[in-house]
């Protein structure tokens, strides 16, 4: 590697000793991606990434993803549209700092809306931009909290076809726990989904509701 390279992989010398912020070079991403290719390739496998900075690893696993959707459903493209869009949603981010993670929204963003080939105005970018607003988080992933202390809470959506989407809310630390009960061979792996109840649940929702839920 040389000087230009090691210098790409970060901001600044005082991000690093400050955060210890190194981006992941894209090669080696790839490579790591690689090892788990059915995975990073399933439209549907939620993909987290606790330190996302500014979306090193999430941005190729949304265009794996995406090449997916263009593979199976490209032919229409209500469907293109909409498996697109649950693509995204089973994308998820932790991020310490503020910058990268609005970096990482855009990031993504704009890979999706280049995608579908629209602007940022249409009403696939919007609800896309309010999918990022809850999927990639400012917080810490050790302390799974928000910068206020509150704990972290991710959306689980779902799809349920014909257009309507499916959001229920789960505290971060509840989820690790739900990840353990359901890993194979555990005592509880068939329970795992029900022993954990939503923060919220809301009603079924189109692309179109989505989209006018505010993000401020």
């Amino acid at each position: 590697m040389n000087l230009r390279d090691a210098e790409s992989l970060v901001k600044s010398k005082q991000r690093v000793i400050d955060h210890g912020e190194v981006f992941t070079p894209a090669w080696m991403v790839e490579d790591m991606l690689d090892l788990v290719k059915a995975e990073s390739e399933r439209i549907d496998s939620r993909v987290l990434e606790p330190a996302c900075g500014a979306g090193n690893f999430l941005i190729p696993v949304l265009a794996r993803k995406l090449a997916t959707v263009q593979a199976r459903h490209g032919k229409s493209d209500f469907e293109k549209r909409h498996y697109a869009l649950f693509a995204l949603m089973c994308t998820y981010g932790i991020e310490l700092l503020a910058d990268n993670a609005e970096e990482c929204r855009g990031n993504l963003a704009e890979i999706f809306s280049a995608f579908l080939g629209v602007e940022d105005e249409d009403e696939w970018a919007r609800a896309a931009r309010v999918v990022l607003a809850v999927n990639i988080v400012q917080g810490d992933a050790l302390t799974m909290t928000l910068p206020s202390g509150r704990p972290i809470t991710f959306p689980e959506w779902g799809y349920l076809g014909k257009g309507k989407f499916q959001r229920r809310d789960f505290r971060y630390d509840d989820l690790t726990q739900r990840a353990a009960y359901e890993a194979e061979g555990s005592l509880f792996q068939d329970l795992g989904q029900d022993l954990f109840t939503p923060a919220k649940t809301y009603p079924t929702m189109t692309v179109r509701d989505i989209a006018e839920v505010s993000t401020t």
